[in-house]
């Protein structure tokens, strides 16, 4: 399906008997210029929590539900073709292109993308995790930060540190393995949670780690102390959790082929310079960018890098208060989206009204991603009900927060 032909789809979507709202976005483009873009309202996919492959569930800061790159997956694109995030947060783009037999490629400024990602491109059986994990003793640790008593208890931390000198070593030895990067990726996303599910004691949801301090507060107000949590009991259940949709043994997991999968990267730094991707080589791109300063990539996984043995200053993430400066490094992943996409390709461009909804992202987007040379095709609005999300964040649905999915289609001329 070409960009037009997605436009004329989405002019005919109803869901649930409703009719797609059609109206028009008018951007200045410079130079006395201007462009009228085609834009619809609707609910385009479902608001459902967990509606998606068991292996999406891990928890990322500001990150979209699978069911977004699932419908111009299925559009723009054929089995074989390359799809590629440049800001891949956990992975959701990626992931859910392998699930429909496509080529997956990632790329994002934190290193933590690769340990989240990877280990869901190769996932391994619950019987080779649960014999690693046995194996492994748990009982001593020799660095113990006394501050991260705050969320564990004494003998939950000692397995937590100990886990982390091993899996550290391993990878600091070239020894890490598949399994491996497995229990690290899980181990990384129960650090710290609100259920019993997770090592801490109540705080924050599992993608935002609270300060010492905070912490400590928390503590106080609900008169909580850390309970004993068992590290390999939680990564065991999490693994049969992600592993639920999982094929016995993997095979048929992913659609496409060996050689295919051989052509899967996952890269890591800045989403402008991307020399390792060739030219013409994409055929669709889905991301989401940093929405200004909104999300502190940084500060919320601070928790998540101590436990890597990642240096969180030394990711440049794009953090950017001015609309201007957001919109001059746009402009430059555009160019380099340019480079890499196939002509006839597309970029689904998505980002949120933010600041209260006084700034509407897309209206900076289309003159970035036009003054690189892209098409704007349209702007699909996805409109919802908020959900689980956001009960936990007491978050008023559509009132506070980014309450619409906000995509600019753009395609590369033929």
């Amino acid at each position: 399906m070409t960009s037009a032909e997605l436009v004329r789809e989405v002019r005919a979507f109803s869901w649930n008997g409703c009719a797609t709202l059609e109206g028009v976005t008018t951007v200045a483009l410079g130079g006395g210029r201007t462009a009228d873009v085609p834009t619809f309202v609707n609910e385009f996919w479902t608001s459902k929590q967990r509606a998606a492959h068991s292996l999406h569930e891990i928890s990322y800061r500001a990150c979209f539900k699978p069911q977004l790159p699932r419908f111009f997956i299925d559009r723009l694109t054929q089995p074989g073709d390359v799809v590629y995030d440049p800001f891949a947060g956990r992975g959701t783009t990626p992931l859910e292109a392998a699930l429909c037999g496509r080529v997956p490629c990632a790329n994002d400024a934190n290193p933590l993308t690769a340990i989240l990602l990877e280990p869901r491109l190769c996932p391994p059986g619950i019987a080779d995790v649960k014999r690693r994990l046995l194996a492994l003793d748990l009982s001593h640790a020799v660095d113990m930060p006394d501050d991260l008593l705050v969320f564990y208890h004494p003998d939950t931390l000692r397995e937590v540190c100990a886990l982390r000198a091993y899996l550290n070593a391993r990878e600091a030895a070239g020894t890490m393995d598949g399994i491996d990067g497995w229990i690290r990726m899980v181990a990384v996303n129960r650090l710290t949670g609100h259920s019993p599910g997770f090592f801490s004691v109540y705080t924050l949801p599992p993608n935002q780690a609270t300060s010492v301090t905070a912490q400590r507060k928390i503590n106080a107000t609900r008169n909580q102390e850390p309970p004993r949590r068992h590290v390999v009991d939680i990564i065991l259940k999490k693994t049969r959790a992600l592993l639920k949709d999982v094929p016995a043994g993997g095979e048929g997991l992913f659609a496409e082929s060996p050689a295919e999968r051989g052509r899967a990267h996952v890269y890591t730094g800045p989403a402008h310079a991307t020399p390792a991707l060739a030219d013409a080589s994409v055929g669709l791109v889905v991301t989401s960018p940093p929405f200004l300063d909104v999300v502190n990539y940084k500060y919320d996984n601070w928790l998540r890098c101590w436990f890597c043995g990642i240096d969180p200053d030394a990711a440049k993430l794009t953090v950017l208060g001015s609309l201007k400066n957001w919109t001059a490094e746009m402009t430059r992943v555009f160019h380099e989206l340019h480079r890499v996409l196939r002509p006839g390709g597309c970029v689904a461009f998505e980002v949120g009204e933010v600041r209260g909804g006084q700034v509407r992202l897309e209206e900076a987007v289309i003159p970035a991603g036009a003054a690189a040379g892209l098409e704007p095709a349209m702007v699909l609005i996805n409109t919802q009900q908020f959900t689980k999300t956001a009960n936990v964040w007491g978050v008023a649905n559509n009132r506070l927060g980014t309450n619409t999915n906000r995509i600019v289609v753009f395609s590369k001329t033929p």
